[in-house]
């Protein structure tokens, strides 16, 4: 996989290390606070010009409120959530990695600081929220991952929520994510534009997931394309899985197939199938699946994005469930890879 190189973002931190200073003192430096010398406010700017710094004016303001606002201030803290069992295995997905990467770089940027919980290892609820509470933490970002039921008696309403994912039956909190359905549309015209034209889809049989809405609504607007229908692949399933999908490929006969299935690479070789030779196949993740070409869903935005719409709720009082639920979504982007080589004359 590859995506276009992208110049760093120069940093407070960056700033602090080459100045010899804390990235809090650089902060009061560039704005030429009273309470850091005349000598360290220019040598700091001039530090900051040399490293191309460019202060981004949405957190300028976003400061100039916090530092004016007369209600109480908001701490230089925000959580974030990992509930999983095993709490390294979250940031084992790149995809995952990279979204608390981005969040971290926006929390920094912004003058806060993300600290992340294993919130398994500090139940009962009581215990989690008492530490919160004692560290004036006001904002929490919950990654990808299922909130467990230990959490039914944690007071929410204390705090400024952001979920980066969308799960089933669960708290509607205000969600940053990835724009599936968008992903979806634009993997199938990716490959469309190959000129494959039995285009299947692989998915989960998930309601909150949104990539089959995506792929149905791209393939209606393609009457002149055979409609396959969709094949669902339940997690653990994998002799039943198997099966499925060898029927399923028998009788439809695509010639490429969009998935966010990571083990299909595994079941079309058993069943005998090359890619890309006998079928093209696109991933809706390419960072977390063996499969190069596909959808690139921009991780490191979606965990900026969560930090911005975290302070943005928190400057607001905005607490607990909120009666009316908001999704920011991000877009993906296409990246071309071997998996999907493209039909000859096309």
């Amino acid at each position: 996989m590859s995506t276009a190189p992208r110049s760093p973002r120069v940093t407070l931190k960056d700033i602090a290390r080459e100045a010899g200073i804390s990235h809090g003192a650089v902060s009061l430096a560039l704005r030429n606070s009273p309470e850091v010398s005349k000598e360290t406010c220019q040598r700091v700017q001039r530090i900051a010009g040399e490293m191309g710094y460019q202060p981004n004016p949405l957190a300028a303001g976003l400061a100039q409120f916090k530092r004016d606002s007369k209600s109480a201030p908001i701490q230089a803290a925000l959580a974030w959530f990992n509930f999983w069992p095993d709490p390294k295995a979250l940031r084992s997905y790149s995809e995952f990695d990279h979204i608390w990467l981005g969040a971290v770089e926006a929390a920094e940027k912004y003058g806060y600081r993300l600290e992340e919980f294993c919130c398994q290892h500090l139940m009962p609820v009581s215990r989690l929220e008492e530490i919160m509470l004692a560290r004036g933490i006001n904002g929490i970002l919950v990654p990808p991952g299922r909130i467990p039921p230990e959490m039914a008696g944690f007071h929410w309403e204390k705090f400024t929520v952001v979920r980066l994912s969308r799960t089933e039956n669960e708290l509607d909190f205000h969600t940053v994510m990835s724009h599936q359905s968008a992903n979806a549309i634009l993997a199938f015209d990716k490959v469309r534009e190959k000129g494959y034209r039995r285009i299947g889809f692989v998915g989960r049989p998930f309601r909150p997931r949104r990539f089959g809405a995506g792929y149905h609504w791209a393939q209606s607007l393609a009457p002149e394309m055979p409609a396959l229908p969709v094949l669902f692949m339940e997690e653990g399933k994998t002799s039943e899985n198997q099966a499925a999908l060898e029927v399923w490929l028998k009788k439809w006969k695509p010639d490429a197939i969009i998935t966010e299935c990571a083990e299909l690479a595994t079941m079309l070789e058993k069943a005998g199938v090359q890619v890309p030779e006998d079928i093209g196949v696109a991933a809706l993740n390419v960072l977390d699946m063996p499969f190069d070409a596909g959808i690139y869903p921009n991780p490191e935005e979606i965990g900026r994005v969560g930090i911005l719409a975290a302070m943005s709720f928190m400057y607001d009082q905005a607490k607990g469930i909120p009666p009316i639920q908001r999704e920011v979504l991000i877009k993906g982007n296409w990246v071309e890879g071997k998996s999907l080589s493209g039909v000859e004359g096309t």
